[in-house]
């Protein structure tokens, strides 16, 4: 496994080229972690609040792949040479804390809660794609191969579960909804 070393070469100012966009990649990472993290234990709740069968699939199954996630992070960490630690994520915060309030907000076995669902976990994933192309591009700027590749087959994953969910919403659910 190759780490990287945590020295730019020094510019004319005395500072050493690329640190502070290593930085800022090491605390999107940490961000991302931490916010990875906190879905493993958000979406055996939003599972359970589903009422179609494949939404509550989608959530599984995605949980599965956020916990590969949690590991592909740690290891970009180890490749960087880095401790894996958590920095907490506000936007993930009030992301799960707007899936909560909708699932309270609307009635149990509902298509109009699922409808929710989908906007929120949406949200999720749009904040995640986000997160990941940029670390990726960061990664790829300061010669990080390895490190984007990963990051990259994650972002894979984000932008496949958001297609998920948007087939879930268009195929029946949205139009089921709207008849409730």
């Amino acid at each position: 496994m190759k780490t990287y070393s945590k020295n730019f070469g020094s510019s004319s100012n005395g500072s050493h080229e690329g640190e502070d966009l290593r930085r800022l990649l090491l605390d999107g990472l940490r961000d991302l972690y931490w916010a990875e993290t906190r879905l493993t234990k958000s979406l055996p709740t939003m599972a359970q609040a589903a009422t179609s069968k494949g939404l509550t699939r989608a959530f599984e199954s995605h949980l599965s792949e956020t916990e590969e996630h949690v590991n592909r992070i740690e290891r970009v960490f180890k490749l960087l040479d880095e401790p894996a630690q958590g920095k907490k994520c506000a936007a993930m915060i009030g992301l799960l804390e707007e899936a909560d309030e909708i699932t309270k907000s609307t009635k149990d076995g509902s298509l109009v809660r699922d409808c929710g669902l989908i906007l929120a976990a949406q949200k999720v994933e749009h904040y995640e794609i986000a997160s990941y192309g940029t670390l990726r591009t960061i990664a790829e700027i300061l010669g990080y191969e390895e490190v984007a590749d990963i990051l990259q087959m994650t972002l894979n994953e984000e932008e496949d579960a958001d297609s998920k969910l948007t087939q879930l919403a268009q195929s029946h659910i949205n139009v089921a909804a709207a008849q409730e």
